[in-house]
């Protein structure tokens, strides 16, 4: 049996693959259960710095796999704890403080867009479709979707995307917000790694608790949220990784100062 999830870890990059090409990397019970404990493993190790995301096959993911909810599930209770399976591991990459990228490519639909939102950061291939489609089947959105779909592109937008069967080019999508870069041929997968990578090799905690600041922002009052970050910063500034990247900041200031004079 193929496996429904990939996983690896290779000096400190965590790679997640929804692999099931032939549903559109949709998640059934099996893709869910694999999904929630790759991710809630993944975001409590210490040697995980970066979490980079893609799908098997012509797309990304079509959200939950529809022929296996009718052919399957007995109850709506199914689809219910369906859900909260894969709810905790989107919770669990949008509660971590390590950064993720997400490759994405062809169709991104349902569910899937909930996984795009968990992402902190997406690549898209030119081609990439992305919308919401949940009315189309009777269904309405879930996968973290009414959550984070208005914070990223605004209430009005988030509206006419899931009170439609729009969905969005790459590019719309990247006017939108949804997209950080578009990226022609097959060269989104490479960019979506060398962002990862430029995590790792750049200030790799400093990032992790940046995105921790903003993904947490909303459940804090204004001022609350500038105490944290104040806690934050003096916290950094006390780390190796700080003192390191700033001595060096101030020698190479030093030596355009020498030799400007």
């Amino acid at each position: 049996m193929t496996d429904p999830l990939l996983v690896s870890i290779d000096d400190g990059l965590a790679h997640l693959t929804l692999n099931r090409p032939e549903r559109l990397n949709a998640f059934n019970a099996d893709l869910a259960r694999a999904w929630e404990k790759a991710t809630v493993d993944i975001t409590s190790r210490s040697d995980v710095g970066a979490i980079l995301i893609d799908g098997a096959g012509p797309g990304f993911c079509a959200g939950g796999d529809v022929i296996d909810m009718a052919t399957t599930m007995g109850s709506p209770s199914d689809l219910e704890e369906l859900a909260h399976t894969i709810n905790r591991g989107i919770r669990a990459l949008t509660e971590s403080s390590i950064p993720v990228v997400a490759a994405v490519h062809g169709v991104t639909a349902g569910g899937g867009l909930g996984v795009l939102l968990s992402s902190d950061y997406v690549v898209a291939a030119a081609g990439a479709r992305i919308g919401s489609r949940y009315a189309n089947i009777g269904l309405t959105p879930d996968l973290s979707v009414t959550a984070q779909l208005s914070r990223a592109v605004g209430t009005r937008r988030a509206l006419q995307l899931v009170l439609s069967d729009r969905m969005l080019t790459a590019e719309e999508a990247q006017c939108w917000g949804l997209v950080a870069e578009v990226v022609r041929g097959e060269g989104y997968a490479t960019r979506a790694h060398a962002v990862a990578r430029s995590w790792l090799d750049g200030a790799a905690s400093a990032y992790g608790e940046a995105k921790r600041l903003i993904r947490s922002s909303c459940s804090r009052s204004f001022a609350d949220q500038l105490d944290e970050e104040a806690r934050t910063i003096a916290a950094s500034f006390g780390t190796d990784e700080a003192r390191d990247r700033i001595n060096a900041f101030l020698q190479a200031k030093t030596e355009r100062a020498t030799r400007g004079s």
